[in-house]
């Protein structure tokens, strides 16, 4: 039995209040527990963020020298866990240690008072883990196992998106692109969905995405092309130190209001050239209507024969620039074709450049 959903994203960071933070305030999520020196937990202070269909947990260490603190070290604010829900966590576990994941906690019962079923944990791409909780029919129950909580009183729904986890874009060294993806089919059950090789100037990166048979996991592996110049992944894997996550990318279904939404929450995106948009209409057929509203909130599109999607990148709000976030709207577009990579890799070295500047 594959697993079928991420259960949630766990954020190892320098700052949890500043980092909670941005995701309250500017993203809009919303706190439902904290785990810490009052549930028991001396070593880490954790915060539970939800928004929409996606859950984030912000962690900080509380003492030097424990796996929190030298992962924020070693890596940055960074995502070191991507735990995915299964209907049977045995069974999940078993497949992933026989395909050559390293067994990191047993099946264990949970932890947590009151929630029933087991957990697991087995490493993935880089340093990142896959703990491998119980599927539950309220995906509220689905907290980290591994600690205790104290529930918060429920907060009031701000005015923000509420988004869907659409995919997470990984970075990869050069050279392990495949053998991850090949990995990914084998433990968890995730075909090869799709893949491009994109070349920007003189820099290039080859990608490919796996995804799970019913579609609630997509993962995107991106790796340099290491006999061109290097670019923004290879600046990525330079600043986080290894193999991460680059972004996660939440979809919604109105993009250009969620763009002024968040804007107004503080939020700062990348920037478009305004020649992007005096070549859009004949780029992407039919969105002479919308040029006025993407122009204006910099949102960049893109159509593959399904139809068409629409999408921006935030920039990064963590120290050492090691994680960004996505919104993207899909109009039937089902793919990541070239144009979509090819945007997101445009952008970011625009942002570089107009910051060298």
């Amino acid at each position: 039995m594959p697993p079928r959903a991420i259960a949630y994203a766990e954020l190892y960071v320098t700052d949890d209040r500043d980092a909670s933070g941005f995701l309250i305030d500017s993203l809009g999520f919303v706190p439902l527990a904290v785990a810490g020196p009052a549930t028991g937990d001396h070593d880490r202070r954790s915060t539970v963020l939800r928004s929409g269909e996606v859950t984030l947990v912000v962690t900080q260490a509380l003492r030097p020298g424990t796996a929190v603190a030298r992962h924020v070290e070693e890596h940055g604010d960074s995502i070191a866990d991507l735990a995915f829900s299964c209907d049977d966590v045995r069974s999940c576990f078993d497949r992933a240690v026989r395909a050559g994941a390293t067994a990191l906690q047993r099946p264990t019962p949970s932890l947590r008072r009151g929630q029933d079923g087991w957990f697991a944990a087995v490493s993935g791409f880089g340093d990142v883990r896959h703990t491998l909780i119980a599927a539950t029919a309220d995906r509220a129950g689905q907290l980290p196992p591994d600690r205790d909580w104290a529930l918060l009183p429920a907060a009031s729904v701000p005015a923000a998106p509420r988004p869907v986890l659409d995919h997470v874009a990984v970075c990869l060294e050069a050279g392990t692109l495949r053998r991850t993806a090949e990995f990914y089919e084998t433990a968890f059950d995730m075909p090869f969905y799709s893949s491009e090789y994109i070349e920007v100037g003189d820099q290039a990166m080859d990608s490919i995405v796996v995804r799970d048979a019913e579609g609630g996991i997509t993962l995107t592996f991106i790796e340099p092309d290491d006999t061109r110049v290097p670019g923004q992944i290879n600046r990525f894997l330079h600043v986080h130190n290894g193999p991460g996550v680059q972004h996660l990318a939440f979809l919604v279904d109105d993009i250009v209001g969620s763009v002024r939404a968040l804007g107004d929450r503080g939020v700062a995106f990348l920037r478009t050239p305004g020649a992007y948009y005096d070549l859009l209409a004949e780029r992407v057929a039919g969105m002479a209507d919308a040029i006025a509203d993407l122009r204006e909130t910099n949102v960049l599109a893109d159509r593959d024969e399904w139809g068409y999607l629409l999408q921006i990148f935030t920039r990064s709000p963590h120290p050492r620039d090691t994680l960004f976030y996505e919104f993207i709207q899909r109009n039937g577009a089902r793919g990541f074709g070239s144009s979509n990579i090819k945007a997101l890799y445009e952008a970011v070295e625009r942002e570089r450049e107009v910051a060298g500047r």
